[in-house]
């Protein structure tokens, strides 16, 4: 029994020390890593504003284009009366983020997201980024049936 309970002590002692050495799922480990040298290093006197208006079942325009490097503020502005998703999270894996800001009302400094969400009538968030890894990316309302009724949308970075 002795030898029974120290092999147990030894098996617990093995997992506990692999869940500390195993990084979390959620660790950002295919986001972009040096993200806050390349916001740091961006000449945001240069930064282009884009906007994506939203409205029930339809992003405007549909597909946008990026350009690696280039300083962007991209203003989603909802302009239906339900709120809606913006849901990119290979875009947002794909951008080095400076900020979310929600219009005067405060900001958010956060490395990655998943999604963000506009309230109805007048909703808005500017996302301030540089993007960093090329490829197309899908971007779609979660909200019930919104994407099958056609919220979807593109992002390309070139």
């Amino acid at each position: 029994m002795k030898n029974l309970n120290s092999v147990c002590k030894n098996i617990m002692l093995v997992f506990a020390l692999m869940l500390l050495l195993t990084p979390p799922v959620w660790s950002g480990d295919d986001y972009v890593r040096n993200a806050k040298e390349i916001v740091k290093a961006a000449d945001w006197k240069t930064m282009k504003t884009v906007t994506i208006e939203i409205d029930e079942h339809s992003y405007d325009p549909e597909k946008v284009v990026f350009k690696v490097g280039q300083p962007y503020k991209l203003e989603l502005k909802n302009v239906g009366e339900k709120k809606h998703y913006f849901t990119a999270p290979e875009f947002y894996r794909s951008i080095a983020t400076r900020k979310v800001q929600a219009n005067r009302d405060g900001e958010i400094k956060a490395p990655y997201f998943l999604a963000l969400e506009m309230m109805a009538n007048g909703g808005q968030l500017d996302i301030y980024f540089v993007p960093v890894k090329k490829g197309s990316y899908v971007v779609y309302c979660t909200i019930d049936d919104h994407r099958q009724e056609g919220m979807e949308g593109m992002l390309v970075i070139n």
